[in-house]
């Protein structure tokens, strides 16, 4: 059950990670601006990291699940703030949030995507959440 439980982690580090340094790649050549290049180039990092600990998991290396431990932390804050946001998710997603002016939490989830924000200015409605699948998942991985 741990061996299967792995490599659909490590299959969704691949996805998601294959997917979003694609779409970081294609932005990084498009030649914008330099704020928009440094964050394709952070995007890139980011979604590289988590493919290679995606196939190092999968190849059912101990490197992989250490990566992939790190990866899954990177996949927990959900944080959107008129002065700073931070978001990552890579082949799905589970993310419960709440925003600051209602306390009422909201369930948001999505299979086979990716998704990466980091900005110094957000939106003018503070959300602040967990991505319930990296909890999950950074959890199976510490059953070693």
């Amino acid at each position: 059950m741990r061996s299967f439980l792995f490599r659909l982690i490590g299959i969704l580090e691949i996805a998601g990670g294959l997917y979003g340094a694609a779409g970081a790649l294609r932005r990084l050549l498009g030649m914008g601006s330099t704020f928009d290049m440094l964050h394709a180039l952070l995007a890139l990092i980011a979604f590289g990291f988590v493919l290679l600990a995606g196939v190092w998991l999968v190849e059912g290396s101990d490197r992989g699940v250490a990566f992939s431990r790190v990866a899954q932390l990177l996949q927990l804050p959900l944080i959107a703030t008129p002065v700073f946001s931070y978001a990552l998710h890579a082949g799905a997603f589970l993310n419960i949030h709440t925003t600051f002016h209602l306390a009422r939490p909201w369930l948001d989830w999505h299979f086979g995507t990716q998704g990466f924000v980091l900005a110094v200015a957000g939106p003018s409605v503070s959300r602040i959440g967990v991505n319930l699948l990296a909890v999950v998942s950074w959890l199976i991985l510490k059953l070693r």
